[in-house]
């Protein structure tokens, strides 16, 4: 489906979507959070998330750890992909939008209609902010493509041996190398980046994100955090790290 297309979804509070998810979150869905919350950004990446920032955290018994009975409790700051529920986004090779309706959660209360239409949903979801804010994260994976462009030589190493390592360490749940660019990513306050507006705050983040790039020599270390930005955002791997 595009924006055009009809589509409608009624939630009626049943906390049903919120079991047995995963939730990938963006550097500007952790910012919402932490603002939403009145944490700083490293705050909130230790208390709502895993994998060092970028997946909301579930508890042992399959619960969103924002949940509060049937009830979200960062409802104001939650994260995309929530606000996009029951839709789920695709991108093409051209980086076109493609929403797929999503089967409902076993049990969900909520119900669809086709009384408007996608645009119309993502508007009443306050969506439309999230996709202006990770476009510009986006941006990003031009200068770590650029960068390792100017780091590796690829006629003298294999290139899916290097995008293999790299998607292995950015996606790791244990056992990854410290990387000082991931925690950047997911930790606007924690390099300086706080400011009065979220506008102001990501502006800053990704000005801030663009010269660690281009200051950092280690190949490996660019090409786990370009990875780890792409998935973040929606995009596949390839998008941080051009291959010849």
């Amino acid at each position: 489906m595009d924006r055009l297309d009809a589509f409608s979804y009624a939630c009626h509070q049943c906390g049903r979507c919120c079991r047995e998810q995963v939730i990938t979150l963006s550097p500007y869905d952790v910012l919402r959070i932490a603002r939403a919350m009145g944490l700083s950004t490293g705050e909130t990446v230790q208390r709502y998330t895993s994998r060092r920032g970028s997946i909301l955290r579930f508890r042992p018994n399959g619960e969103c750890v924002a949940l509060q009975g049937a009830l979200c409790g960062i409802h104001r700051g939650r994260p995309l992909a929530c606000r996009l529920y029951p839709l789920g986004l695709e991108r093409d090779a051209n980086r076109r939008e493609n929403f797929v309706r999503l089967e409902a959660a076993a049990g969900s209360r909520g119900s669809y209609g086709e009384e408007s239409a996608v645009a119309t949903f993502l508007e009443s979801q306050g969506a439309i902010d999230y996709f202006a804010m990770n476009s510009r994260y986006e941006a990003l994976t031009v200068h770590f493509r650029e960068r390792i462009a100017q780091l590796v030589d690829f006629e003298r190493m294999e290139p899916r041996e290097f995008r293999r390592v790299a998607m292995r360490e950015a996606l790791a749940e244990s056992d990854y190398d410290p990387n000082a660019l991931i925690d950047a990513t997911f930790d606007a306050d924690g390099i300086g980046c706080h400011r009065d507006s979220d506008a102001e705050t990501v502006s800053a983040h990704v000005h801030a994100l663009e010269a660690l790039i281009r200051a950092e020599s280690d190949p490996a270390t660019l090409a786990a955090a370009g990875v780890m930005l792409a998935v973040s955002l929606g995009y596949s791997p390839a998008e941080a790290i051009e291959m010849p």
